[in-house]
């Protein structure tokens, strides 16, 4: 059996389908509109990145989407609030080609971290979360200086548990706890810094989803390549993606790394604070 936009499409609607919501299709983008029919708030789903994952994971890539759009639909019809859940406040890391503002045109709050990922701020719901925008920091009378604060305290206080991997002599550590905030932990200097201090080779930094962590101690030149391979991976396979690129770190900085071909890498030279 194969899955096609036009038949995912259709599940999605079945499933998505509810009174008080409309669903509609932008066939050029390939993009699943499913809104809020009183307030007009809603999300996008893009299909083309879903029927790629329908292949490798069949029902279960349609059942995380569902549950992902139903748990931020829900959000979106519920007020929140700061005051009182300031330990909720978390930062997450995305693709520089990410939106910078919502779609009603509310810029986000965001910070520069390499030249492939950016950090916003997001308030924890439970199951989901909402990105902290330039209203919601009005209405909520929110310093934006307290709430960067906040969030880096609060990455801190988070789990830092890795399974460990060996392949060719080199070590892989996988942090995924599934909390969201995998991919923010990178944003935890202190963490890397002390998992630094056990490093035997050079120390790579692999943020390819939201839900994943990846630190290698590469120790020969297979590493390089073993490291592009699997971050290639997540990357595809993550229901965030971020980046499929690596970095070097390197006393306290990260820098992306081109891996070409066997055996083969490119440093690009620009060194980024984490």
């Amino acid at each position: 059996m194969k899955m096609s936009e036009r038949k995912l499409k259709e599940e999605l609607e079945a499933r998505l389908s509810k009174e008080g919501r409309t669903i509609t299709y932008d066939r050029k983008k390939e993009l699943l509109r499913v809104e809020n029919a009183e307030n007009g708030k809603g999300i996008d789903i893009s299909l083309p990145g879903i029927v790629a994952k329908w292949h490798e994971r069949k029902e279960k890539a349609i059942d995380e989407v569902v549950y992902y759009a139903e748990e931020a639909l829900g959000v979106m019809d519920r007020e929140q609030v700061v005051a009182g859940s300031e330990k909720n406040i978390f930062p997450v890391i995305r693709s520089t080609s990410f939106p910078v503002e919502s779609e009603d045109g509310n810029k986000f709050l965001t910070d520069e971290h390499t030249a492939e990922t950016r950090v916003y701020y997001a308030l924890d719901l439970g199951k989901t979360y909402r990105l902290i925008d330039d209203e919601f920091i009005q209405k909520e009378g929110l310093d934006p200086h307290e709430i960067r604060e906040m969030a880096r305290f609060n990455v801190r206080s988070l789990p830092t548990a890795m399974k460990k991997d060996e392949v060719a002599g080199n070590e892989f550590y996988f942090l995924n706890t599934n909390d969201g905030y995998d991919a923010s932990r990178i944003l935890n200097e202190k963490f890397l810094e002390e998992t630094a201090t056990n490093i035997k080779g050079e120390m790579a930094v692999a943020v390819p989803h939201q839900d994943v962590l990846i630190i290698a101690d590469l120790r020969n030149e297979t590493g390089y390549d073993v490291l592009a391979q699997m971050t290639m991976s997540f990357f595809t396979n993550g229901l965030v993606p971020i980046t499929a690129l690596s970095f070097i770190y390197e006393k306290g900085k990260l820098e992306p790394i081109f891996i070409m071909g066997k055996n083969r890498r490119v440093d690009n030279g620009k060194g980024n604070n984490t």
